[in-house]
């Protein structure tokens, strides 16, 4: 291959999706997905990996914390703290030494649409370990003493996401675009809430969340098939079948886009702006995703990168996507800038967004964007927990068991006049709403 001799003259992202050829052109981790079904009627994706005797599980129940019960905001990931502070038989202290002593890992997360789950453990261990995630699914304790202890943990967190400012600058923003919904309630609850949450209504977003009704799960590693169905019983059957939970849809983007300011004697401002996206199942998505990545993807080739940041220096980074809920799509980005430069900044995410729409992006993006996105795919399957998350979040979305075999070859396909058609049709500077923490000035 001929060298490249100035790199300072070439694109970074091209530059990158060159190595990305080179070093990761074949996936590192080939691996088959197996869908595996239970005698009790449940279903897993498995991935066997005999090579080391770990496995990994991820799971997610279809009820997240958009839809705690009004006044108990925060319940969903109150209960993320307890699931490990006693269940069935043990108490905190008997559950916690029994974990410590099968040498096994287990987390759960509360996200706005889904509570999620994920489990590792020596294949050596297995019986032990996977009994005890039994017990803590299925017969969570909510002791009093480490009821407070978590209540005091969670309203300390509290504190301090409400004193970051780059936080209070999205919660604000969800509450500025999507007033009232259930998705600008602040997952995390609020002071009031977490010193009113009680060991009942704990008990009751459990029986809420946790059923078979929506389960996803999610295996790699030291497992067959013929085990693994056997497990899904005796794991996750004692759960109540449950019923498919439902929200109303989201209420739409109000207005024609408005500009908050939440003032701070900080120096600098931090600035999210976005308005309403695609959802994933929109026929359009795929253009749409690589029309994005050349506007703002994280990396250091795209527009907003290159002109607010390389030409101008006005910020360390900036970068917006689409990011597609169950009940509503958004288009959301964010930069942080001195005080006195925000105006500056603000205008110059609008002019970006603007040149995108009215002309789309060049032959040359597309094609360094779309060896990019091919090329770094492979980097998101590292691990047995890491190939977990990702095939959970592929069943989260609907894209079926085959999306990681065609993922690629959709981008590839993506043509031109595509990614210049999506950004014509999704792409409104005129409309975002915008929320700034901090003392800006310059702004019109």
């Amino acid at each position: 291959m001929t060298p490249i001799k100035n790199l300072t003259a070439v694109p970074a992202r091209f530059v990158l999706a060159m190595l990305l050829l080179v070093f990761v052109a074949v996936p590192s981790r080939a691996f088959a997905i197996q869908e595996v079904r239970s005698p009790g009627g449940l279903t897993a994706w498995l991935v066997e990996d005999h090579s080391i005797p770990l496995i990994a599980m991820s799971f997610s129940f279809q009820s997240g914390s958009a839809s705690d019960p009004a006044g108990k905001e925060g319940v969903a990931t109150f209960l993320t703290g307890m699931m490990d502070e006693g269940a069935a038989d043990l108490d905190s202290a008997s559950f916690q030494k029994a974990r410590d002593d099968l040498g096994f890992r287990m987390s759960f997360n509360a996200g706005l649409d889904n509570f999620e789950g994920t489990f590792q453990t020596l294949s050596s261990r297995k019986d032990g370990a996977f009994g005890l995630l039994h017990k803590a699914i299925t017969a969570p304790r909510f002791d009093a003493a480490p009821l407070e202890r978590m209540r005091q943990s969670f309203t300390l967190g509290l504190g301090r996401k409400n004193d970051d400012p780059e936080q209070a600058a999205f919660v604000a923003w969800m509450k500025q675009a999507l007033p009232g919904d259930p998705y600008a309630t602040d997952s995390d609850g609020t002071v009031a809430s977490l010193a009113a949450m009680t060991s009942q209504d704990l008990k009751d977003a459990h029986h809420r969340i946790f059923s078979r009704t929506g389960l996803k799960i999610s295996v790699v590693g030291d497992m067959d098939a013929a085990s693994l169905a056997k497990l899904l019983d005796q794991v996750f059957g004692d759960l109540p079948k449950g019923e498919v939970q439902t929200l109303p849809p989201a209420k739409p983007f109000a207005g024609a886009g408005q500009v908050k300011i939440i003032a701070r004697d900080i120096p600098q401002s931090i600035i999210v702006f976005g308005h309403e996206g695609p959802m994933r199942d929109d026929p359009g998505f795929i253009p749409a995703f690589v029309m994005s990545e050349i506007l703002g993807g994280g990396g250091f080739g795209s527009r907003m990168t290159e002109e607010i940041r390389e030409k101008r220096g006005l910020t360390y980074g900036v970068g917006a996507s689409f990011n597609p809920l169950q009940r509503a799509g958004l288009y959301i980005g964010s930069l942080s800038t001195r005080n006195e430069k925000a105006g500056e900044a603000l205008t110059l995410v609008r002019q970006v967004m603007r040149d995108m729409a009215d002309k789309g992006p060049t032959q040359a993006e597309l094609n360094e964007a779309k060896t990019y996105l091919t090329g770094s795919y492979a980097l998101r399957f590292t691990s047995n927990s890491v190939v977990a998350s990702q095939l959970l979040g592929i069943q989260q979305q609907g894209l079926g068991i085959n999306y990681v075999e065609t993922r690629n070859s959709k981008i590839d396909a993506v043509t031109l006049d595509q990614a210049k058609a999506e950004a014509k049709r999704l792409l409104h500077p005129d409309r975002l709403f915008v929320t700034i923490v901090g003392k800006p000035e310059g702004l019109k």
